[in-house]
């Protein structure tokens, strides 16, 4: 495995409005790259960027619209000066079986959790020359979970999509990490699309689980199961 400098590493934190996001944003900071957040909503991205301190451009961008990806990636290489690196930490969630879920639901969650994500991915990759995708499914893209199919089905075909575009990607010596965290406390699930979360057993600390992910970018590896955060 070859290792990855991120010292001025130009990189943009999809789902940077988020806890985990926000998190991985700061941890990239800290090794010294330049980063830059989207989201789609602007008061959390703005406190994330404060928290994370000294000068984090962030974006408003939708990725399900359908300029929202081209859009996201040409204003992240403008206020970054360029582009080194994704990190996909955008996600949303709802509860119920499938035959439940109205339509809008069910398309939500796949625009917001692989579509998205993936055009976007896409998109970077063709102004990249060398550098990074991280992308992060979690624990459901292993194990199927009733009560979150729609979910579950998202998340494994972002897992395997992230793997299948790492191999086609190491032709342009960019470099693929596909990371599926356990359960973490995010507050996620309280802001469901609909439904209500099963009782969970307490989740992972996001601090934590940012420094396995970018210390896992640093030493080069493609994959972090959820068994490695664990350990």
């Amino acid at each position: 495995m070859s290792s990855i400098d991120l010292s001025d590493a130009k990189v943009l934190v999809l789902g940077g409005s988020g806890v985990l996001g926000g998190e991985i944003g700061r941890t990239l900071k800290e090794r010294k790259a330049k980063v830059a957040l989207s989201g789609r909503n602007e008061e959390r991205l703005r406190d994330n960027a404060m928290a994370i301190g000294g000068i984090v451009p962030t974006i408003v961008a939708d990725l399900t619209e359908r300029d929202g990806p081209v859009n996201v990636v040409e204003q992240a290489t403008q206020l970054l000066g360029g582009l080194d690196g994704v990190v996909n930490a955008a996600g949303t969630v709802a509860f119920g079986d499938v035959d439940e879920l109205e339509d809008s639901v069910f398309y939500e969650l796949i625009a917001t959790n692989l579509t998205g994500p993936i055009r976007t991915i896409r998109e970077a990759s063709r102004q990249m020359d060398g550098g990074f995708v991280v992308s992060i499914s979690g624990l459901t893209a292993e194990t199927p979970v009733a009560g979150m199919a729609a979910y579950s089905g998202a998340k494994a075909a972002l897992s395997f999509m992230t793997r299948a575009i790492g191999r086609e990607l190491r032709r342009k010596g960019i470099h693929v990490l596909d990371a599926r965290p356990p359960h973490t406390e995010t507050g996620l699930i309280h802001r469901a699309l609909v439904g209500e979360p099963p009782s969970l057993p307490r989740g992972l600390d996001p601090r934590d689980v940012a420094f396995t992910i970018v210390d896992a970018l640093e030493k080069g590896r493609r994959e972090l199961a959820a068994a490695d955060f664990a350990a």
